[in-house]
This record gives structure tokens, sequence and C-alpha cells, in this order.
């Protein structure tokens, strides 16, 4: 039986992460993955939209997901390839190296991650567009004020 182990904070989830669970899933005959909890990610100074509650539910309703796991820490990953006998360790490529000394345990892989997505990358588009909207707004404010003072200026 391979079992396939693997972490993130899975926020807003995305076409990225299905293919990559769908890549880990093929690997092997269980995916686990660990959903960073909202005091874990706290600790690495990292801020989620959606609570670990909603991104595990999230992350569980996945066809590819056999078990979702809390991460609470970095030292949990040890114990974890133990309780649930790991075959293998997976991250993405940006972690490359971070987590060669669990290949004592398992194997240790680094996949590439799809290219043009991420929860980041959807995050500052949102912000983007938000700064648009409040733009437009402030203009229309702007607009307004000065139709507003052109006509007291006329009633004097």
């Amino acid at each position: 039986m391979k079992n396939i182990l693997t972490y993130g904070t899975y926020d807003l989830f995305h076409i990225g992460h299905v293919k990559l669970f769908k890549r880990l899933k093929a690997m092997g005959d269980n995916l686990i993955v660990g959903v960073s909890t909202d005091h874990f990610n706290k600790l690495k100074d990292k801020h989620s939209i959606f609570s670990y509650e909603e991104r595990a539910g999230i992350v569980k309703a996945c066809r590819y997901v056999d078990l979702v796991i809390p991460e609470n820490n970095w030292e949990q990953k040890k114990n974890d390839i133990e309780k649930y006998n790991i075959t293998t360790f997976a991250m993405g490529d940006d972690w490359q190296g971070r987590f060669d000394h669990l290949k004592a345990q398992c194997e240790v892989i680094y996949l590439p991650r799809t290219e043009n997505i991420s929860s980041t990358d959807v995050k500052q588009n949102i912000l983007s567009i938000s700064q648009l909207e409040l733009d437009s707004l402030k203009i229309k404010i702007d607009e307004s004020i000065r139709i507003i003072e052109s006509l007291q200026d006329s009633l004097k």
C-alpha cells in the first residue's frame, strides 16, 4: 500500500490544488493532506481568507483526497510519516530541498507548481479589483463634491 502525504494552507482553493492532488493520488493508494491550522498560519505570518475548518472541508471534498489532517507545526511531519505509514512525501518545488531530511523515512519529491495560478496571485487580483473599484468610487465622490460646490456657488 502506497500512502502519499503533502501539506499546505489551501486557501482560495483553485485548479492548481486540484491538479496537485490528482498527480499525487496517481502515485499511490491513499492521499493524505495536511492542512495548516489557523494557529500555525499565524506562526508563519500567513493570513488566510478562510478558516482552517472551511479549508479542511474544501480539501476533504476533493475526490482525490482520502484523509485530511491538521498541520500544527513544522516538526509533526516526521511523526505523521510514521503514524500514517507514508511511502512518499511530496511538496511543491518552491520547497526544493527543505524536506530532504525526511528521506531517511520515505521518498521525498518536489513537484512543479501549476503555472500562472496560486492563492497569492488570486488574492492580488482580488485586491487589484478592489483598488480599481475604490479608485472609481473616489472619482465619483470627487465629481459629486465638485457639482455640489458649483451648485452652492451658483446659489450665492
